[in-house]
């Protein structure tokens, strides 16, 4: 076996399955409130509307210290930043389980506590996963990069998969005062802790510094990465500053807003269209897992294919096409099976998406600037994380349906789909560090 593929697959098995765990872990303590919402809104008098403002408000905080966490990330390193993140989001996250004890104290209202923990939840895990997609382009070059980022996010769906029915069992358990989405807060928080100490002693900042690697490993890492920034920096330079203000950055986060209503403008709210079917707590989240098994079929299978192709721009405006399709669907389809199967569809084009997409900042981006640019379009692509559950909420209180809501995500999928593939993507500067600055090999069947 060659350098480069000894490299890689060290690389991919020392670093993959820990990174997919913290996401995965990390997921789940950001949308597990669609699952406690099945008894929370009504043990504390949460309408649709207040629910969704709480349940999106996380993105707007996330919004304002994105770009700021991912800088510092790349300033002080991933182990130390990661670790910082993980363990303030485990404690806010922890404290969700107490709203009530929480308001008692402070004399206020459960409203007003369950939208400030969600509020400083935001701020606490701010920069993480784009702080990982800038760690991944670290270890991985580019022509490896879809499809170890659709590995990575494969842990969005998982966390459904595994933590949908986790979730909706916790739901079951009473005692010591709590209520079952109260346990289900505490006990889903606890991994965060933990792992947020792993990560200082697991992880390895930069590929010069992996003492696991063996010596023409991690030589040819470097060299890699060196070459592929010089080739990069060629073709175009940007600072910080002129990589938030590209308008390449800033399309590709109106496409991040499109995937991002769909996800979480459904996601915060399919355990609740579930349960509707007249199904147990259990049962819901059995069945909510359907498009996340789907979905994590679509991160590898999708994300493989594009790298394999070295084609970006029309992975993503098929996925997202079929995302759109499926949606809009599912408002004219009564019979659950029938809803079930296109929302199942519809989590293969919305998770498929992913990866190809995020493949396409570091193809102009590097450095300082990939760092501040991945950020960006995290942030503002995640404001449709405000938008999606605030508008679902507010038009299921106003018309009784989710239908109208569900167009509505539908609609903003096929203006995204639309932006993607009128984006120009160089195949050349994916390829060029493998055939000119360093001997193209056989590349390892990942």
């Amino acid at each position: 076996m060659d350098v480069e593929a000894r490299t890689i697959q060290k690389v991919m098995w020392r670093l993959m399955p820990f990174l997919m765990l913290c996401y995965f872990v990390a997921y789940l303590d950001r949308v597990n409130v669609g699952f406690a919402a099945l008894s929370m809104n009504q043990e504390l008098g949460l309408s649709q509307t207040v629910y969704g403002l709480g349940a999106g408000i996380f993105f707007i905080a996330y919004f304002f210290f994105e770009v700021p966490s991912n800088i510092l990330l790349e300033r002080f390193g991933a182990r130390r930043w990661i670790a910082r993140i993980m363990f303030s989001w485990g404690i806010i996250a922890g404290a969700m389980a107490f709203i009530p004890q929480i308001s008692h104290g402070l004399g206020i209202d459960t409203t007003t506590t369950f939208i400030t923990l969600r509020v400083l939840l935001g701020v606490a895990e701010a920069g993480f996963f784009p702080g990982m997609i800038f760690f991944l382009t670290i270890w991985f070059p580019a022509l490896y990069r879809a499809r170890m980022i659709g590995m990575f996010m494969a842990a969005i769906p998982l966390s459904t998969v595994i933590g949908g029915p986790l979730s909706g069992g916790l739901l079951y358990l009473h005692g010591f005062g709590l209520s079952g989405w109260q346990w289900m807060y505490l006990i889903e928080a606890i991994p965060a802790l933990i792992l947020s100490f792993v990560v200082l002693s697991y992880l390895t900042d930069r590929p010069d510094q992996a003492t696991w690697l063996a010596e023409d490993e991690r030589t040819w890492l470097v060299e890699r990465h060196v070459v592929e920034n010089r080739i990069r920096e060629r073709a175009q330079r940007f600072t910080i500053l002129q990589a938030l203000g590209n308008t390449r950055v800033i399309l590709l986060a109106f496409i991040y807003f499109g995937i991002n209503a769909a996800t979480y403008g459904i996601g915060f709210f399919l355990p609740q269209i579930v349960s509707g079917f007249g199904l147990s707590y259990g049962w819901t989240g059995i069945v909510t897992t359907f498009p996340y098994i789907l979905g994590v079929v679509g991160m590898i299978y999708w994300g493989r294919h594009s790298d394999k192709t070295g084609e970006r721009r029309e992975h993503v405006g098929l996925a997202i096409l079929i995302a759109a399709l499926c949606i809009a669907g599912s408002t004219v389809v009564d019979n659950p099976v029938g809803k079930m199967i296109l929302f199942t569809l519809a989590g293969f084009g919305i998770y498929g998406a992913q990866p190809c997409f995020w493949a396409l900042p570091t193809t102009f981006l590097s450095g300082s600037a990939a760092a501040a640019g991945i950020a960006a379009v995290n942030s503002l692509g995640n404001l449709s994380g405000f938008f999606g559950p605030y508008v679902m909420g507010r038009i299921k209180d106003a018309t009784g349906s989710y239908a109208i809501g569900l167009l509505a995500i539908a609609t903003i999928l096929g203006f995204a789909m639309l932006v993607g593939l009128s984006l120009t993507h160089d195949r050349q500067l994916e390829t060029l560090a493998a055939e000119g600055g360093i001997p193209e090999k056989e590349k390892v069947l990942l």
